[in-house]
């Protein structure tokens, strides 16, 4: 019989990173075939998201556990309550933020799970005193098939 991966409250791998951030890696692929990684989002209140980006290889989800998340499509913006769903495709433009005054919780997939490495990497270069700029982010992003769109670049 297969294993069964069970993560409880307070396990998986917490990556904090970006400040008031963090991600707790509940699926880093291993036990999926890495078809899919999943991880659970905290941004508290005021916190802005990632500069927008899109990805090639890689669909990424969203599932709004508490609190409300504004994504950012492009040029448009979209309230996101408990209970909202959103999937991203490779190659759309986006990003999110916590603009209320409460925390706000997401459950993230990335399909496949080429993406919880980025995460990993990005705690460590934080955490070696990097600066996140987009300068800084992009050579990173290059190796998980993620750009700055266009309108970010340096």
């Amino acid at each position: 019989m297969a294993a069964v991966s069970i993560v409880r409250p307070g396990e998986g791998e917490l990556i904090a990173s970006n400040g008031p951030s963090q991600i707790r890696i509940l699926e880093d692929g291993s036990n999926t075939g890495h078809r899919l990684g999943i991880g659970e989002i905290t941004l508290q209140p005021h916190t802005p998201g990632p500069f927008q980006h899109r990805h090639a290889q890689h669909d990424e989800g969203f599932y709004v556990l508490s609190g409300e998340v504004r994504f950012t499509i492009g040029q448009d913006n979209y309230d996101a309550g408990t209970g909202t769903w959103v999937i991203v495709p490779p190659g759309a433009p986006h990003t999110f933020a916590n603009s209320g005054d409460e925390p706000a919780v997401m459950l993230s997939t990335f399909t496949p799970d080429l993406y919880v490495q980025y995460f990993r990497d990005l705690k460590e270069m934080v955490e070696s005193g990097q600066a996140v700029t987009p300068e800084t982010m992009t050579p990173l992003w290059q190796r998980y098939a993620t750009e700055i769109s266009a309108e970010f670049q340096p």
